[in-house]
Parts: C-alpha cells; sequence; structure tokens
C-alpha cells in the first residue's frame, strides 16, 4: 500500500510515461536519465519533528530575499495572484484560510537537476514561513501526533541543485496534510483539493478535517499537471488526481488521470493557460490535433 505522495511525480522529470514514484518505466525524457536529484522513494518523514522555536534564526536563505526565477517559472500563466511566494526553484499561492497551497509550480531542467553530493536532505528541518501572519501560519505542532505526515507539494527529492533549493521545499508552505504510510523542460502544478461528496440524503457536501491548534485543512484529493516539452514547440500534458488516502500498490496510476478542465473547475483556477494550446500534442497519453 502506499499514499498519495509516495505515487506521485517527483519523478516527473526522469519519466514520461510515469509521473509517479514506485512504477516501472520504459519512456525517458532526454537529458534527464542520468539525474540523480528525484528520490526513487519518498522516506518517512514522520521520525524528524522539530517543534517550533519562536525567534529561531535559520540558515536557509529566506524567499523574500532571494533573486527570482518567477518568470521562468510561470512561464505559461499564473493560476492566482493570493499570498504568492517566490522560493529558489519553486512558486506557490498560499491559502490563508486553509493553512495550505492553493498550488504549487516547478520548472524541471537537466541543468537544475544535476547532483551535488554536498546537497544533504539530512539536514532539512520542517519549518513555518515566517513572512506569513502569525495569524494563518501552519505550525510542526500542528502535524504532531495527528497521524497525518508533512506531505511535500514540490517534492524536496526535485529540488537538490543547492542546499538552500532542498532547505526552502521543507517550508510548511509547501506541505500538506497527507495519509500516513500504513527532454528539455517539465513543469509542473501540484497542489490540494477539496472535492465534494454525496450523502445519505442524496446531496452533496464538501467536508474536510482540520488538524491542529492552528486548523490545518486536511485536503481530500491531491492534483498533479505534468506538461512536457517532448521536442521543440511540441509538450505532452498528464492530468492526474488522487484521493488523500492509502492506495494500493497494484492499483495502475492511469486509474487517477482526468481531463485538466475538471481539476481547474475543482480548484478553482486555470493551469498552464498560457500555452498555445495547438503546441499540446499528447494529453493524458492520447495523441491530439487540437484541444
Amino acid at each position: 500500500m502506499s499514499t498519495p505522495f509516495a505515487r506521485i511525480a517527483s519523478a516527473a522529470a526522469i519519466a514520461v510515461g510515469s509521473f509517479f514514484l514506485g512504477q516501472n518505466v520504459d519512456i525517458k525524457i532526454p537529458g534527464f536519465e542520468s539525474g540523480k536529484a528525484a528520490t526513487a522513494v519518498i522516506p518517512s518523514e514522520r521520525a524528524s519533528f522539530t517543534l517550533d522555536k519562536p525567534g529561531e534564526k535559520s540558515g536557509i536563505v529566506e524567499p523574500w530575499n532571494q533573486p527570482s526565477r518567477a518568470a521562468e517559472i510561470m512561464k505559461f500563466g499564473w493560476p492566482g495572484f493570493d499570498n504568492l511566494r517566490t522560493y529558489e526553484d519553486f512558486v506557490l499561492s498560499y491559502d490563508r484560510r486553509t493553512r495550505t497551497a492553493h498550488w504549487v509550480i516547478e520548472h524541471l531542467t537537466p541543468d537544475r537537476m544535476t547532483y551535488d553530493s554536498s546537497v544533504d536532505r539530512s539536514k532539512c528541518e520542517f519549518r513555518s514561513d515566517m513572512s506569513i501572519h502569525e495569524y494563518f501560519r501552519s505550525l510542526n505542532s500542528d502535524y504532531f501526533r495527528s497521524g497525518y505526515d508533512r506531505g511535500h507539494l514540490a517534492p524536496a527529492g526535485n529540488h537538490r541543485r543547492t542546499q538552500n533549493a532542498i532547505d526552502q521545499t521543507f517550508y510548511l508552505t509547501n506541505m500538506s496534510p497527507q495519509v500516513a504510510r500504513k527532454n528539455k523542460n517539465v513543469y509542473i502544478c501540484t497542489g490540494p483539493l477539496y472535492m465534494p461528496h454525496k450523502e445519505a440524503d442524496g446531496n452533496l457536501y464538501v467536508k474536510y478535517k482540520v488538524i491542529g491548534q492552528t486548523q490545518v485543512a486536511v485536503p481530500t484529493h491531491f492534483f498533479k499537471v505534468a506538461l512536457v516539452e517532448y521536442e521543440e514547440g511540441k509538450y505532452s500534458l498528464e492530468s492526474y488526481v488522487l484521493p488523500n488516502d492509502v492506495i494500493p500498490n497494484e492499483k495502475p496510476i492511469s486509474d487517477f488521470l482526468v481531463p485538466l478542465d475538471s481539476i481547474e473547475r475543482s480548484a478553482g483556477f486555470l493551469i498552464f493557460e498560457k500555452i498555445p494550446k495547438n503546441q499540446i500534442k499528447i494529453i493524458n497519453g492520447k495523441k491530439q490535433g487540437f484541444w
């Protein structure tokens, strides 16, 4: 059995055929095959718990003091402009109501996936992003003994070019509570969803659990959309929605493919809207004449 994030794509830059970990792949993106940045397995993060210490200084380069790659990362449009945070290697929009991100976007290229042996994940610490007002900031203590892991939206394994890049993936702004374990260019948009379900009275309801003192919302589902440039000016797109639940390892990841517009309708924003539609030649594994 595996969790949504154990299946979801931190290996998207390595293989087009599977955007999820633990899957066998035989379709490679030229230039990414030798990359060692993406972790093959997401290690358990429950053992390394650091409770927040007010006023504690960090060696991490804070995102508000960092040169911005936003124009490069957000080449194909911004899904929204609510509480934006630009980190060294990814951009996110933070939802102060749910204490999780609306969305996270990464841009992965072979040069940015270069393995550096001096970059050490074990040095990373989960920590609050102090640029978020304290009223709306999630805390490590929210997750403590909650039964939920701090699930990376932008996976740490995709951002090992510098120690600072991987450190910044451990900000709690890049986390969402997840069920505990019981070519040339790749653009990835990831985020939580809060989806309706039908109850006994026949009506649809949106209900979700909250955890911790600051009431961090536990998503019902997660989405991931990967846009891959496999030839100059030609892209493939795959879009997935997974339940925030334990998923049998034998369940094909293709079972979670969904139309992009269904994610956009549920999330409330558009994804990669600025890419010319005629450049997307493959959608969810099917060749397209148009989009």
